[in-house]
């Protein structure tokens, strides 16, 4: 699974899209009138597919030949549409989401990895956890497939490729909350797992309700002991589990606030990359 995974790597995908992008305009013959703007912005927005990490503008606009306010400005536009994320901590910017929105269906997997990962890295240094990306496969296990880590001296790491059961940890939970499995068949899966922490079916039968109500889940120290994952789900368009977004921490490290605060980013970014997922543009507050 790891040769897969390295296979089919962000990076590479990156690159290769964006080659193949620019190659097709020459395929054919130019129309009489080309918009400017459209192939300025355009051009931008490649950059930012193929980019490895956020980009300032300044860089942008010298490694396009752009001028820095004709630049800037196409940035405010994309940003304002979706199609990129602007991080006023580091004043660079990333591709969004609203592309995977446009590109719904035609996107492999490493792709849409690409667009989560913004969101993978601001909540890693936001909250000084490291962010996982799980992906749902066959079996009912999901796999690890993307991981952004904090800057802290003594952090969770975890091996991209790694595999684990559907309904286990945090991410378990969420799972479970979407799964329409009966509380029979749910109680099957469960007594597979194995857990670090005494846990009782009707206890993670009570977690996985308030998961389903409140948009994320919590796993302290039964998935592994001394440590807190919070999880929330990535659902399709027939609002089925198709990835997870799970951040890891030491428990001490963790109080109520920070856990709720976490959770509530998680859920509101689920949300939002369920509806690119989905083809959908969310409503903008």
């Amino acid at each position: 699974m790891q040769n897969n995974v390295a296979n089919h790597c962000p990076k590479c995908c990156a690159t290769l899209w964006m080659s193949r992008t620019i190659a097709m305009p020459s395929e054919k013959p130019a129309p009489e009138k080309l918009v400017g703007a459209l192939i300025g912005g355009l051009a931008v927005l490649r950059y930012l597919a193929a980019a490895q990490a956020p980009v300032g503008v300044s860089r942008i606009a010298r490694d396009l030949a752009l001028n820095p306010s004709t630049c800037f400005n196409l940035l405010k536009t994309l940003v304002h549409e979706g199609l990129a994320v602007f991080d006023e901590t580091t004043k660079t910017y990333s591709v969004g989401l609203g592309l995977l929105a446009l590109a719904k269906g035609t996107l492999e997997q490493a792709s849409y990895i690409a667009m989560v990962r913004p969101h993978l890295r601001e909540i890693a240094v936001n909250h000084r956890v490291t962010c996982t990306l799980w992906h749902v496969m066959s079996g009912e296990r999901v796999v690890l497939v993307d991981r952004a880590d904090n800057d802290a001296a003594i952090r969770v790491h975890m091996s991209i490729g790694q595999r684990l059961p559907m309904y286990i940890a945090a991410l378990g939970r969420g799972m479970a909350a979407h799964s329409g499995l009966t509380t029979s068949e749910l109680r099957s899966r469960f007594i597979k797992l194995r857990w670090e922490g005494d846990l009782a079916f009707d206890t993670y039968l009570a977690e996985v309700e308030d998961t389903r109500k409140r948009g994320y889940a919590v796993d302290q120290s039964h998935y592994v002991r001394g440590v807190t994952t919070v999880s929330s789900v990535v659902l399709d368009a027939r609002a089925k589990p198709l990835m997870a977004i799970s951040a890891v921490g030491f428990g001490a490290q963790m109080n109520k606030a920070d856990v709720r605060a976490l959770g509530g980013d998680l859920r509101d970014r689920a949300a939002a990359i369920s509806f690119a997922m989905a083809g959908q543009h969310r409503p903008r507050s």
